[in-house]
């Protein structure tokens, strides 16, 4: 899973044989007249093409590491191989709050030493003490039943990123997952307004919106509203990837879309205050100069938009934007905005009154499980039928429930599928954008994981003020 950028970059992401011009300058914009989209911001692709890699280059560039403090039962010491996602959730929650304190304008120079980036690239640094490091997300992934060493889908890592805000006073955002394709504007004002009649306690948002856009491969008809998006203000890219392969999407130029890639191994260490030249150095780590670019055609279905809205006005600017725009550049629709929750399911089954909004959040991600002794043949054999075609687990539900009010005492049995349904998930906040792919593919067995790929000599941090947030 190694990135095409190890061609340019050395084991410590710097560029190799750039002295001299001993290597050629990466292919990453298309020598063309023509429109690139970084972020919510406009570039030639000619005529700006040193201020469009000014723009990736500022942008926190987060990678696999080695040799950082051993992180869970496993004790690794490095993500290499199944941390890919969680670092593009770091790259996307660093953008936005790059864009709310710095703003959208700014840019990274290797001279750079404003107190505030510091603040918000040593959050990020792989420490125990850093509040959104790869241990404290992989450590709070186990709320989402993901071990330590496990791949995240987008959904996952969004779940994630949102419970971890609430521990940072400082970085003044939270986070909102849409779930279902659905925003639900009144969850928003709830979340974000303290006192719902005034507009300046509004806090800074960051809205999730996971998608799955097809089965195995996206379905085109989603282009041209996903490119709108990255023309949205407000926009922090979007984190997906290619078939087992996550990668942060940063915009695009026609009809291929700009990433940062996180499969790239460095060292691990800190950034400090970027007193020493150790500091110096290890601070150029995050920032990366070239994007890569695929196809659209060629991203993973699964994948999450991302939006940053600063203040009430931005959010509303945001919706009139994504009814007006993006819902109006594809014939199916992208996404749903709705003022309130849509009312729950209820079976009219005879003494069966279940809430299936849990199921209906589990998509098509369910594994028949081995039914209860009590179900009824045609019972279990219309849960394992819907369940295997990847059925919708509502509509699961609801035929295993038909079915058994055709067989005379199987009331209590649909009851108790519905509920093993139920029991196996409440843990966990699922979406059907947590594709197989994501989910299953490279997924590391952590109680057989060593700390292959690190120094082997190197001195561990200290782990005194570390407290498990949980």
């Amino acid at each position: 899973m190694d990135s095409v950028f190890e061609t340019y970059l050395g084991p410590d992401g710097v560029l190799a044989g750039a002295v001299a011009g001993a290597v050629g300058e990466p292919d990453d914009i298309p020598k063309l007249n023509t429109t690139v989209w970084v972020i919510g911001k406009r570039y030639n692709a000619i005529q700006e093409l040193d201020l469009i890699r000014r723009d990736i280059q500022s942008r926190l560039w987060c990678t696999y590491r080695r040799g950082f403090v051993p992180l869970g039962a496993p004790q690794l010491t490095t993500d290499k191989g199944w941390g890919c996602m969680l670092r593009c959730g770091q790259m996307v929650l660093a953008q936005a709050l790059i864009d709310l304190h710095l703003g959208r304008d700014w840019f990274w120079t290797p001279e750079t030493r404003d107190a505030t980036y510091l603040k918000i690239v040593n959050r990020f640094e792989d420490s125990r003490k850093s509040f959104f490091s790869i241990h404290q997300i992989a450590l709070m992934g186990d709320s989402e039943d993901k071990k330590v060493g496990q791949w995240f889908g987008p959904n996952t890592v969004a779940q994630v990123l949102k419970k971890l805000v609430r521990y940072d006073d400082w970085c003044s955002i939270v986070v909102h997952v849409a779930m279902d394709n659905t925003i639900v504007t009144d969850d928003i004002y709830s979340l974000c307004l303290e006192n719902p009649n005034n507009d300046d306690t509004w806090k800074p948002l960051l809205l999730i919106i996971p998608l799955r856009l097809g089965l195995s491969d996206i379905n085109p008809i989603y282009i041209p509203a996903l490119k709108t998006c990255f023309e949205l203000a407000g926009s922090c890219g979007m984190i997906g990837g290619r078939p087992n392969q996550a990668l942060y999407f940063v915009g695009y130029v026609d009809d291929e879309v700009l990433f940062l890639d996180p499969h790239t191994t460095q060292r691990s260490g800190s950034v400090g205050q970027k007193t020493s030249q150790d500091e110096i150095d290890f601070d150029a780590t995050f920032h990366q100069r070239y994007a890569g670019r695929i196809s659209f055609e060629q991203m993973d279905p699964s994948m999450a938009m991302c939006f940053l809205c600063k203040s009430r006005l931005n959010f509303e600017v945001l919706l009139d934007s994504l009814r007006t725009k993006v819902l109006a550049a594809c014939t199916q629709p992208l996404l749903e905005i709705a003022k309130t929750r849509s009312q729950e399911w209820v079976s009219t089954s005879a003494g069966i009154e279940s809430n299936f909004t849990t199921l209906n959040s589990i998509g098509g991600l369910l594994n028949c499980r081995t039914p209860s002794t009590s179900m009824t043949t045609a019972s279990c054999a219309a849960s394992s039928d819907a369940t295997k075609s990847n059925t919708p687990c509502t509509t699961i539900a609801k035929t295993v429930a038909t079915t058994a009010r055709a067989n005379t005492g199987a009331t209590e049995a649909a009851a108790a599928v519905i509920e093993n349904y139920k029991n196996l998930y409440k843990n966990r906040t699922l979406s059907f954008c947590d594709s197989e792919d994501f989910e299953n593919v490279y997924q590391v067995n952590a109680s057989g994981l060593t700390s292959n790929g690190c120094d082997a000599d190197a001195e561990p941090d200290s782990d005194d003020e570390f407290e498990i947030i949980s």
